[in-house]
C-alpha cells in the first residue's frame, strides 16, 4: 500500500480561389504573413511538448527493470530513454550517463534507482536542461560521501551475505573487485515483492559492480540546487528505509513511501511512473 468537381467547376475554381485569398489576406491582418498560424501552432506544441524522461538503473540490474515504468510512461505521451549504466564509478559512470543526456535535446526529468542515485546526483551538476530528479530507493549523497557510508549508517541492510565478489586482474596488471548478488539469495535479497520467475530471470542478468564504486566518494550533489522526488521502499534490504528517509529529508524531496523491495521500479511501475509525472508536471511548463 502507498502513503491523474466543365463549367460549373470553373465556378468552383473560382470560388476556392477567393476563398483562399481571403484566407491569406486574413492570414497577414493577424500575422503579417501566410505561415504565421502555422507558427503560431509550432509554438504551442513546443510548449506542450513533455520532458525526455532519462532513467539511469542501478547495480545488479540493467534498463530491463524499468520495462514496466517506460511501459506507462511512453502510454502517457513521455519519450523515455533508458540508459546503460557502466556500474564502474560515480565519476566515470556520470561522465557515461553526460554524454547520453548532451544526445538528448531539450528538458528531461533524470530519474536514479539505488546506486543510480550517485550517478545521476553528479551527472545533473550545472545542467539547466536537468529540470528535476527522481530517486528510486536510491542514494542522495552529499560531496565526500560513498554508497558503502551510507548504507551502513542505520543497521538494516543485509546485503554483505548474500554478495558474491569475483577478483580479478585488470590490463595493467593491479587487481579489482567486482560484486554480484548470489543467485539463489537474489529474489530474497533484491525482489521480494517480484514474481519468483521473473526474479530467478533478473537474478541470472544480473550486472556486477564495482566494489570500488561503492566506495568512491560523491564531489557533487545537484539535489541541492534541483528539486528533488524520492521513493523510499520500507521493506527495502539492500538500502534501509531508515538511511533513504535521512537522505530524502536532507534533500527537502518530496517523498513517497511504499511497503516494497528495494526492485520497486518492477514491483510497483505505476506508482513509480505517477511520481516521476508529478515531477514533470511541476518542473516543465
Amino acid at each position: 500500500m502507498v502513503s491523474i468537381k466543365g463549367g460549373r467547376k470553373q465556378l468552383v475554381t473560382g470560388a476556392v480561389a477567393t476563398v483562399t485569398a481571403g484566407l491569406a489576406l486574413g492570414a497577414f491582418a493577424f500575422g503579417g504573413t501566410a505561415n504565421s498560424a502555422t507558427e503560431t501552432a509550432d509554438a504551442d506544441a513546443d510548449r506542450n511538448a513533455k520532458p525526455t524522461i532519462v532513467l539511469e538503473h542501478g547495480a545488479f540490474a540493467d534498463g530491463s527493470s524499468w520495462n514496466g515504468v517506460i511501459a506507462d510512461l511512453r502510454a502517457d505521451g513521455y519519450p523515455v530513454v533508458a540508459a546503460a549504466n557502466p556500474l564502474r564509478g560515480p565519476a566515470a559512470d556520470a561522465a557515461a550517463l553526460r554524454t547520453v543526456l548532451d544526445h538528448v535535446k531539450g528538458p528531461k526529468i533524470l530519474v536514479g534507482h539505488s546506486y543510480g542515485g550517485n550517478v545521476i546526483s553528479q551527472a545533473a551538476t550545472d545542467d539547466p536542461e536537468v529540470k528535476a530528479l527522481v530517486y528510486v530507493a536510491a542514494f542522495l549523497p552529499a560531496s565526500g560521501e560513498s554508497a558503502l557510508e551510507l548504507t551502513n549508517k542505520y543497521p538494516g541492510s543485509t546485503l554483505p551475505d548474500a554478495l558474491d565478489p569475483v577478483t580479478y586482474q585488470q590490463a595493467d596488471g593491479s587487481t579489482a573487485t567486482d560484486l554480484y548478488i548470489q543467485q539463489d539469495k537474489f529474489p530474497h535479497q533484491f525482489a521480494a515483492d517480484v514474481p519468483a520467475q521473473q526474479a530467478a530471470l533478473m537474478a541470472a542478468e544480473q550486472r556486477p559492480i564495482a566494489q570500488a564504486a561503492l566506495e568512491e566518494k560523491a564531489t557533487t550533489a545537484a539535489w541541492k540546487t534541483k528539486p528533488s522526488w524520492d521513493i523510499v521502499t520500507t521493506r527495502d534490504l539492500n538500502i534501509p528505509a531508515a538511511v533513504q528517509r535521512f537522505m530524502a529529508e536532507r534533500a527537502h524531496a518530496h517523498t513517497t513511501e511504499v511497503a516494497a523491495s528495494h526492485s520497486v521500479a518492477v514491483s510497483h511501475p505505476r506508482l513509480v511512473a505517477d511520481v516521476i509525472e508529478r515531477a514533470a508536471r511541476a518542473t516543465v511548463r
